[in-house]
């Protein structure tokens, strides 16, 4: 039996030399070239069993060959290699047709398995109906450590389905930025991207924050209002810090991903659900499982696909570019160009950074802004580095006032441009009185007569609270 036949183009003699050296240690025969011109002759003539191109070549691009070799040979798989290893690189090859995307260097055991792979797999009609929409230069991650290829190849997979993904990472790796790509490059990316925020919304509003409800569903309802479910009909939802969305609000949201559909709060009809979903958190969700905090049912429909985030400190490689990327963006905000000297350079990629990728952002506008001289030296990033401390949990005041206005800020931001459903006034004050009457009989050991007096309300108005609020007595505890 012949062996399969490897068509090889890299416009570097030497990566030619080492890579048909493996492919021939493996048992394949190897015909490679320097050039696209010669490349896209052998597949014409129908020579080859697969293709193994780099991107850059010096007479045109071996990305742009890739829709030119599905037309003239569609059986034919192409595994596209290249240094310029960016989320970019990895969506064009996957949406013209590629096998398979390699970020050099790679491992020439990686290579073989692909080759492999290629060469046994059948053709799905799904790689075919891929999307031949071309993205647009700006990157929306920045990062060409191991660490980021590895999900870039990931997520280019993922652009042309609908898969649940969950996404896993400390505060500030970028986890909206993960799925805002998955949105603006997939398949729903001329529908609407929503984002709600389960640690910014009170749980008792995020039933209804999700879901909508109807004219009456509780004090405060005078219109029927809309669900983020309902706003992202078409696009994509995101579900930010899932693991602190109360059981409740858990419970409906298995529900839809089970069966598709969703009711509003207070009604009764079926909505059918039309949007993707991809969740995220910072949090251990095995170990709130653990704890009965999550449900481990949904656990599993919302973790699909798995995407881990790596903290900024296991990927220092990145943080020049980062850094002139966010240099880059000061300008544009009318802030002075910078320069960062080498040995300050050193001393970022040595930091830990608590505050990932947010920090050092947030680092590089406050150097363009404050810092005088052009080029910023150890001296400055030393001095920037030591007032650097952990936020503090309360800020801006204290009692309870001040942090139920941090709260309602927070809640506000959460819904970005959109403004939150109707009916608000009447959900905040039931979040607020819940608690408020519960920890009230609490303290007084479960005596209503008591617990009216020290919150000022008539018996009678005491009691009908607790029944409305569905509030359990419990006399004696304490």
């Amino acid at each position: 039996m012949t062996a399969p036949t490897i068509l090889v183009a890299d416009d570097d003699s030497a990566i030619r030399r080492v890579l048909s050296q493996a492919l021939g240690r493996a048992g394949y025969e190897v015909r490679a070239t320097g050039n696209v011109s010669t490349l896209w002759r052998w597949v014409n003539e129908g020579q080859g069993d697969l293709v193994v191109t780099d991107v850059v070549m010096p007479d045109g691009s071996g990305l742009d060959l890739v829709p030119r070799i599905r037309k003239v040979r569609p059986k034919l798989r192409v595994v596209v290699m290249s240094a310029r290893n960016t989320l970019l690189t990895a969506i064009k090859a996957t949406e013209r047709g590629a096998f398979e995307y390699l970020p050099k260097p790679f491992d020439l055991n990686e290579l073989i398995n692909v080759v492999g792979r290629a060469l046994e797999t059948p053709r799905s009609n799904a790689a075919d109906a891929a999307g031949n929409a071309t993205p647009d230069e700006r990157l929306p991650i920045i990062g060409r450590s191991p660490a980021m290829q590895d999900i870039y190849r990931t997520l280019a997979r993922l652009m042309p389905t609908d898969l649940t993904v969950m996404i896993v990472g400390e505060s500030g790796t970028g986890k909206e930025l993960v799925a805002r790509a998955l949105h603006d490059y997939g398949k729903r990316r001329n529908g609407p991207f929503v984002a709600i925020n389960m640690a910014a919304i009170p749980k008792d509003l995020i039933e209804s924050e999700l879901f909508g409800h109807e004219k009456g569903a509780f004090t405060g309802a005078t219109t029927r209002g809309t669900g983020r479910f309902e706003q992202a009909e078409g696009g994509t939802l995101f579900l930010d810090e899932i693991g602190d969305m109360p059981p409740e609000a858990q419970t409906r949201l298995l529900r839809v991903l089970q069966d598709g559909e969703y009711t509003l709060v207070g009604g009764r009809a079926s909505i059918r659900a039309n949007a993707r979903i991809i969740a995220a958190t910072h949090r251990d969700l095995r170990q709130l499982i653990r704890h009965g905090l999550f449900r481990e049912d949904l656990f599993y429909r919302l973790n699909v696909v798995p995407i881990s985030l790596p903290p900024l400190r296991e990927r220092t490689d990145d943080i020049p570019e980062l850094v002139n990327h966010f240099m880059a963006r000061a300008v544009d905000e009318n802030l002075p160009l910078k320069s960062i000297d080498d040995d300050a350079m050193e001393r970022l990629k040595s930091y830990h950074w608590p505050g990932n990728v947010r920090e050092a952002e947030n680092l590089v506008r406050r150097l363009a802004a404050l810092y005088p001289e052009e080029t910023i030296t150890l001296k400055g990033i030393e001095a920037e580095l030591a007032e650097t401390s952990p936020e503090l949990a309360e800020t801006g005041g204290n009692g309870l006032s001040h942090s139920v206005e941090r709260h309602l800020k927070t809640y506000f931001s959460a819904h970005g441009e959109t403004l939150p459903s109707s009916g608000l006034y009447g959900r905040v004050l039931r979040e607020v009185e819940r608690p408020l009457i519960s920890l009230t009989l609490s303290v007084t050991q479960g005596n209503q007569i008591k617990a009216a007096e020290v919150l000022g309300l008539n018996r009678n108005t005491l009691r009908k609270k607790i029944r409305e609020l569905n509030i359990p007595v419990v006399r004696g505890s304490k």
